[in-house]
């Protein structure tokens, strides 16, 4: 891909229409060609091929909670491997890939002069800047960032919500957890003759539930909660479903806001920017959920508006 890449801009900017694009083309070329593009290139394809699996994974509606605390341990540990014995084996794989392509390496023990001087970047050379400037600092931003999404307290959240599992015959199961989970995250989802109440509801759910014929061998939150639904057994234990629908808010929210963004810049163009929150948040609940949008009537919408009060100017 690289090699195309280089091989369509240089004959653009041999062939190209007009000097400007001509130019554009050489300049694109420069660039790509240079070792600090090279670097980047290299260290985006390492970060991303870790981070690639949980960004996956987080975009389903339909991820299992538990996995996804797993997929976050195990891409933070790997960015942290990464980081701490990876910069060795990168460099060589920058530089023969630099040699591959004739591109000039530079001379690692030089003096690294900074484009703008400053005292702080002076008496080290360029190897301590490409390894220090570059790669730790751009994993150490995706560390602070993955430590900030999912930090020490969610993680305890999540790895507490594995309690209600239904995995592997309900083998994570464990009132104590669950109630220490209550008392913990969800304390005004709860009052306190809830938390009683819950506690009991728990040993009469691990007797009945773990042993029907049609909750037994569910892999999933998301199939529990629909299976506690089928059954009507929700109505009975409706502490733990209430619990369970908290529970599965996280990878519904991750998804969903993954989905809004990337519908904003369609919805939030030019003519609409001026457009009121609210107004904008309309619109992006019709366009994020269209297929449920599309099952909707327009005119009974539009007789239940009329009938909500008078709406005519009065002059």
């Amino acid at each position: 891909m690289f090699a195309a890449t280089c091989s369509v801009l240089e004959d653009v900017e041999e062939n190209g229409n007009n000097y400007s694009t001509r130019g554009d083309a050489a300049g694109a070329l420069k660039k790509i060609k240079s070792f600090d593009f090279v670097f980047l290139l290299h260290l985006t394809k390492e970060i991303m091929g870790i981070t690639d699996l949980l960004c996956q994974h987080l975009q389903k509606k339909s991820q299992d909670i538990v996995n996804a605390m797993h997929l976050v341990s195990s891409t933070k540990m790997l960015i942290q491997k990464l980081r701490e014995d990876g910069w060795d084996n990168f460099l060589e794989i920058v530089k023969e890939f630099c040699k591959k392509h004739e591109i000039e390496v530079p001379n690692m023990k030089s003096p690294y002069v900074a484009k703008r001087k400053r005292n702080d970047q002076e008496g080290f050379d360029i190897e301590r800047h490409y390894r220090v400037d570059m790669f730790y600092a751009t994993i150490d931003s995706q560390l602070l960032e993955l430590n900030s999404r999912f930090s020490e307290q969610i993680m305890d959240l999540l790895t507490l919500s594995g309690a209600l599992d239904p995995k592997d015959s309900y083998k994570s199961f464990n009132i104590d957890d669950i109630c220490s989970l209550v008392d913990k995250y969800y304390p005004f989802d709860f009052i306190e003759q809830e938390k009683v109440g819950l506690r009991f509801q728990l040993q009469h759910y691990k007797l009945n539930v773990l042993n029907h014929p049609k909750l037994a061998n569910l892999s999933t939150m998301g199939e529990l909660c629909q299976g506690l639904a089928e059954t009507e057994m929700s109505k009975v234990y409706f502490l733990i479903d209430r619990l369970i629908r908290l529970l599965l808010t996280l990878p519904v929210s991750t998804a969903t806001t993954e989905r809004a963004f990337s519908a904003m810049k369609i919805i939030k163009t030019r003519l609409r920017n001026k457009m009121e929150d609210e107004y904008l948040a309309d619109n992006l609940v019709v366009y994020i959920e269209r297929e449920i949008a599309k099952t909707f009537d327009s005119k009974a919408i539009i007789e239940e508006f009329i009938s909500l009060k008078e709406r005519r100017a009065q002059f």
